[in-house]
């Protein structure tokens, strides 16, 4: 498995392929070519932790076999970044950990999930810096969301505290900017869209994570099991929701995010292809400043869980 000071000196590979790119190696190096066998990108195989391909290309045999040698997970996406295909690295033959996986009956670690990412909804709005009455009274709300976490006695009620907390909490996080609420994947204002790419983005860097320790993504705790549905990544990725907000609101602020790089077609929101790489970015350098935390929660929570460790020694994430 993949130590912690491996895990530093390796990287993600973003590529925006036009059609007829090619992938080959030469010497354990990644080579990228053009149409005209120009080489537009060359990296080592032991430094490449995950490739994300968005668009159309050519992977060879080469590819997928080096992938699996050095543990590279290969991401391919449409320009829209939804996933066409996957080709994990995973730890295989895991089965002591898929077992606990299968015969765990234990809410606490889905209320302590849920826990946590409340914790984190009510630092960001804490940081807001010019609060009103209302405002107040909604971080006072969002503590007493927080500790009746802990007297949900089914997933059922403890969802209904989460879709409660995270109603108040979009209320205000993102009050001062052009925004209607939180509408997954409805593409109804630009920000959703963001919100939308940057938690697709931050779903996949910890699938990659999780995929090397040999977990079945498929099995969750929080989130209910439904056919395809990757419940445990994201039952992981709820902690770190709110770096995702933050990341966005900060950028909003920056100018680094901007309505007139959006398109609105057939009553949606699609965010202009030419401004893909641009996004993609902010937000994946936004979301690889915690890439050490990130990486260190997922590989503590491996640890806990494969010794049936007590709910108070499972790793929580924290904002600041």
């Amino acid at each position: 498995m993949l130590s912690f000071p491996d895990f530093k000196a390796k990287k993600i590979v973003v590529i925006f392929a036009k059609y007829g790119e090619h992938f080959s190696f030469k010497n354990d190096n990644l080579l990228v070519t053009d149409n005209a066998k120009n080489v537009i990108l060359q990296d080592s195989c032991y430094q490449i932790f995950s490739i994300w391909i968005v668009g159309s290309c050519t992977i060879s045999t080469g590819l997928l076999e080096r992938s699996k040698k050095f543990g590279i997970t290969i991401l391919m996406l449409n320009h829209s970044f939804r996933l066409i295909g996957s080709w994990n690295a995973a730890t295989e033959g895991n089965f002591l950990l898929r077992k606990k996986q299968y015969d765990f009956q234990n809410q606490n670690l889905a209320n302590f999930i849920i826990y946590n990412k409340i914790t984190n909804q009510i630092t960001l709005l804490k940081n807001i810096r010019h609060k009103d009455g209302e405002l107040e009274n909604a971080i006072h709300l969002l503590q007493n969301y927080k500790e009746n976490v802990w007297d949900a006695k089914s997933i059922q009620q403890l969802m209904g505290i989460e879709g409660a907390s995270s109603k108040l909490y979009f209320k205000h996080i993102f009050a001062k900017l052009p925004f209607k609420g939180r509408k997954p994947r409805t593409k109804s204002d630009p920000l959703n869209v963001v919100l939308d790419i940057g938690y697709t983005k931050l779903f996949y860097f910890i699938e990659c994570l999780l995929n090397l320790y040999g977990f079945d993504i498929y099995q969750g705790f929080l989130h209910q099991n439904f056919y395809k549905r990757k419940s445990l990544i994201c039952d992981l990725q709820e902690p770190f929701r709110p770096l995702v907000d933050k990341i966005i609101k900060n950028a909003y602020g920056l100018k680094q995010f901007k309505e007139e790089d959006f398109i609105y077609k057939n009553y949606q929101y699609f965010l202009d292809i030419e401004k893909n790489k641009y996004y993609t970015k902010w937000l994946l350098d936004g979301i690889l400043e915690y890439e050490d935390a990130i990486f260190l929660y997922v590989q503590k929570f491996y640890r806990a869980f494969i010794k049936n460790d007590e709910i108070k020694n499972y790793p929580e994430f924290l904002l600041t």
